[in-house]
């Protein structure tokens, strides 16, 4: 159990410290993590996994996986198996075997019916636009279905029929009985069960009835024993109808031996992220439509995604920590999440040199063939992670941009006629320039002074230190440079919708840059500062000598 003296309250702490206080529940603590399959995870969803995980972890209870999938339509084994990853790459262990709403179908079905025999659910064989029609709105009271109160024989058969597979889709649904006068359009007369024959992930063809989430979800939490079953704030006009559901059923479940505790759901706010979209039908159409290139782009406030730009699970775990838990909405910064990676990078990445922009670079009083293996450090800060090995030569390449012809004192990389310090090396002194037909600079010949390692001699000043690396024994590699996906911070309110605001400049690709020889056999997921440059990780379309990075973060704050 983890100190709970240590973590920050917060509402539902609180109230999970009062029930404890009191002896609900027999002193447990059992929460879930409720994933519809229909999706990746994304970043938002990693408030509520932080937050249900750990409670869990920090009061010694239990945390379910529990998939609720009532849409086959829309969720497929694909999603299952990313979830399952995603989870256990946060470093979140759920409690015994992964469940899913599917395997309560049974007992689902049978509470359906105790509410029929109950009175309390009714068969409607309305069309669905009248059933809509007659709901009314949030300003007028909705009309009672003609159908409201058929008898409760002819209830259990209709639904019977519905199982059977005797009516089409939308000719007949099952409503509970509650009140179409009530201002919480939740509750007048939801639909609990509709038709819908097309195979599931799970159960195949079994069913051609599905519960729907709102029935389904305090079901399942009470089979599970959850006790505090945690929701975000859209959730919170449900509420009514998850109390609804348990009071009804609440003695037939405990004739089931299927309510171990009386679950009781509490809203939170969820996570809004600016220059993003929350949305999974978004996302999803992101992805359908081509814009980004998958689910596992980079670009993608998915869980996928993040992982393969660079992001660590401390890090979004830090970073939902950073955010906390309250009850009022709210929009995230993004620079927060970046300061999040950019923290956790700078402590545990190694360092290495990268040029982005390659310009050569001749030492002409380098002796010819020689290999000089300088020494530095893999951290700075931190001498335990060891040194590496850089191998100077003749002829090195630095970026394009550490170099002017011409430059006034605050230019503080190479200039023609000047002196700089190459990283870990020597002084150099920029003495020429060379050009191609069309006037480009093609490299610069430079001298280099052998009593320069390491030191400056006494009363010598140089304009400051670049990065490089040997031209002939570094190795080239692909680097894609990301920005923001969005040009607008609050994509979701563009005039012309989100699509019209998407950023043509997320991403760039760069061929032809150069990084140090160690780097060489770096696996995917590796994550490196590029010294002057940022933090970047193996990408997975990374190859033996086709080395690929992503920009995870920039050194500072560029927004």
């Amino acid at each position: 159990m983890t100190d709970r003296a240590e973590i920050p309250t917060n509402f539902i702490r609180q109230i999970i410290d009062r029930d404890l206080a009191e002896g609900k529940n027999g002193g447990k603590v059992v929460t879930r993590f409720p994933p519809e399959p229909n999706g990746y995870l994304h970043i938002g969803h990693a408030k509520s996994i932080c937050l249900n995980f750990g409670i869990a972890e920090s009061y010694g209870g239990a945390c379910n996986l529990r998939f609720d999938d009532t849409n086959p339509e829309k969720e497929s084994d694909e999603y299952v198996e990313s979830i399952k990853r995603d989870l256990e790459w946060l470093g979140w262990a759920w409690d015994g075997e992964v469940r899913f709403a599917s395997d309560y179908f049974e007992l689902i079905h049978d509470c359906a019916v105790a509410l029929i025999k109950a009175g309390v659910a009714y068969v409607d064989t309305q069309s669905p636009e009248d059933i809509a029609r007659q709901r009314g709105d949030f300003t007028h009271p909705g009309q009672n279905s003609p159908h409201r109160d058929r008898a409760v024989d002819e209830n259990l058969a209709l639904f019977a029929r519905m199982r059977a597979g005797d009516f089409n889709e939308g000719e007949a649904v099952l409503r509970a009985r509650i009140d179409m006068a009530s201002p919480n359009m939740n509750l007048r007369d939801p639909v609990l069960y509709r038709i819908r024959k097309v195979s599931h992930h799970q159960t195949g063809d079994t069913w051609c009835i599905y519960p729907m989430y709102d029935f389904t979800h305090p079901i399942s939490d009470a089979i599970e024993g959850v006790t505090h079953s945690l929701c975000t704030l859209e959730f919170e006009a449900h509420r009514p109808l998850y109390d609804w559901t348990l009071d009804n059923l609440e003695g037939f479940l405990a004739s089931r031996d299927s309510l171990p505790a009386r679950p009781r759901q509490y809203e939170f706010a969820r996570l809004n992220l600016n220059y993003t979209v929350m949305s999974k039908r978004k996302l999803k159409q992101l992805v359908d439509e081509g814009h980004v290139n998958g689910w596992h782009d980079p670009r993608m406030p998915t869980l996928s995604g993040l992982r393969r730009r660079g992001y660590t699970p401390a890090a979004i775990r830090r970073f939902s920590d950073m955010v906390g838990v309250a009850r009022a909405d709210s929009t995230v910064d993004t620079g927060m999440l970046e300061a999040a990676i950019r923290d956790d990078l700078n402590v545990n990445a190694p360092r290495a040199m990268c040029v982005l922009r390659p310009l050569k670079l001749v030492i002409e009083n380098w002796p010819a063939g020689q290999v000089e293996q300088l020494t530095a450090p893999l951290h700075p800060q931190d001498e335990g992670m060891g040194t590496r090995e850089v191998p100077m030569t003749r002829e090195v390449l630095i970026d394009r941009e550490d170099f002017l012809e011409e430059a006034n004192k605050k230019f503080k990389r190479l200039v023609l006629g000047d002196e700089v310090r190459l990283r870990y090396g020597y002084v150099i002194r920029a003495n020429e320039v060379i050009r191609d037909a069309a006037g480009d600079i093609t490299e610069i010949r430079c001298t280099y002074d052998p009593d320069t390692l390491g030191k400056n001699p006494e009363g010598r000043k140089v304009r400051g230190v670049i990065h490089w690396v040997s031209a002939e024994q570094s190795v080239p590699c692909q680097v894609r440079l990301y920005d923001r996906l969005f040009t607008e911070a609050n994509p979701d309110r563009a005039e012309q919708g989100f699509l019209s605001v998407l950023n043509p400049a997320s991403l760039t690709v760069l061929e032809g840059c150069r990084v140090e020889p160690a780097l060489a056999g770096a696996a995917p997921e590796t994550r490196f500062q590029f010294e002057r440059e940022g933090y970047f990780c193996v990408d997975e379309d990374s190859r033996a000598g086709e080395l690929v990075f992503n920009l995870t973060v920039g050194l500072r704050e560029s927004f």
